[in-house]
């Protein structure tokens, strides 16, 4: 028996999606691009699926692209905008606490001549819509903001953002990692004004290896792989056929109990930000955020990676922020400026719609535990 509190890392497998995976597998499992009737069949059931996600996230199928993961779907709106718009300027306007797939993609463009403007957050993790807004210039080509963040769980100004855009008359095309935000927090593509939006599938029980890619209708999106011309032509490779077919029935199914289950989140999220600073002696919040699903607090004096590997030998699984980190500091706190033992003491609480109060319950105990017995050797 194990709690898991970590599902902004990755989320468990609905069985209704592993459900679908295995008969995609064994059951429909033509070529979709082949002309014969096991081909036909399975293109039929891909433009299902794709009709299934479009509709768990508010827009048109012919505007939804899968890909293989929220990674992938960054980077293609990243390099696909900038040739998209490579005459109108070299300037990129983002935030310091993106996720390291749109960060790292933005370190490699400044190498070849681009000019990356990173907004930094306050110490709760918001971005000011105003100083945003204050960043674009007219040679602004992409500005790439986050609606959810992954560590911190606050919600970016995505919405702002494109008012700005908007009224300020940039070239800029507006992306949005939404990866946190989908099934999560209430939106549409068109709602927040964005261009661009990516999504994964491992963060909504779907398997990992799939994810997609919203493209505002009317923007021309050169394709990130060429090939055999799947995706109508905007992203080469064979259809991952079983992948898509969880991912389309997770999203249908978290999309039918949308509300009930960020409200349960939020409830939980509610209860432990008001008991874990009392029944945890020092433990601080370090923010609320407007998710319902990401809570980070610190154990001040204590190392967060030591904390996980004590409560993990407990059986509760939590994070000291993104996986993608491996271990390294997050620069996500770094960029909160907090002071160095409570950034030291950093550590990420992520629920699902799964999560249950006995899991709640051990975290609780686990934390306790760990700062009576890990205080001598870490004070």
């Amino acid at each position: 028996m194990f709690h898991y509190l970590d599902n902004a890392a990755t989320t468990p497998v609905r069985p209704e999606a592993a459900q679908a995976a295995l008969e995609a597998m064994t059951q429909g499992w033509g070529n979709p691009s082949s002309q014969y009737a096991l081909g036909r069949q399975a293109a039929d059931r891909v433009k299902s699926w794709r009709a299934d996600a479009a509709g768990a996230l508010g827009c048109a199928p012919g505007e939804l692209f899968f890909t293989s993961c929220g990674s992938e779907s960054n980077n293609w709106a990243i390099r696909g905008a900038l040739e998209l718009n490579r005459r109108a300027g070299k300037h990129i306007l983002t935030t310091a606490i993106e996720h390291a797939a749109v960060l790292e993609p933005l370190r490699a463009l400044e190498s070849q001549g681009y000019e990356v403007t990173c907004l930094q957050p306050d110490r709760r993790g918001n971005i000011d819509p105003a100083q945003a807004a204050a960043a674009l210039r007219p040679d602004t080509v992409l500005v790439s903001m986050m609606l959810v963040n992954n560590e911190l769980g606050t919600v970016l100004p995505v919405r702002e953002m494109a008012g700005a855009i908007k009224k300020a008359g940039c070239p800029a095309l507006l992306h949005c990692d939404a990866v946190q935000g989908f099934l999560k927090v209430p939106f549409t593509p068109k709602e927040l004004g964005v261009d661009l939006l990516s999504v994964s599938g491992h963060k909504v029980h779907a398997p990992k290896g799939v994810g997609a890619l919203y493209v505002r209708r009317g923007v021309k999106l050169p394709p990130l792989i060429r090939g055999g011309g799947q995706e109508g032509g905007w992203r080469s490779g064979t259809e991952a056929t079983s992948q898509i077919a969880a991912f389309a029935a997770a999203a249908r199914l978290g999309a039918a109990s949308f509300q009930e289950d960020a409200a349960r989140m939020a409830a939980l999220k509610a209860e432990l930000t008001d008991r874990l600073p009392r029944e945890v002696p020092g433990l601080e919040v370090l923010t609320q955020g407007g998710a319902p699903h990401i809570l980070p607090v610190s154990l001040p004096g204590y190392k967060s990676e030591v904390v996980v590997r004590f409560l993990s030998d407990r059986g509760v699984y939590l994070s000291s922020g993104s996986a993608c980190h491996r271990g390294k500091p997050s620069h996500v706190f770094a960029a909160l400026r907090l002071p160095k033992p409570v950034l030291d003491g950093a550590l990420r609480l992520s629920f699902s719609y799964d999560t249950s109060r006995e899991d709640a319950e051990a975290l609780v105990e686990g934390l306790r535990a760990a700062k009576e017995q890990l205080f001598t050797a870490l004070s």
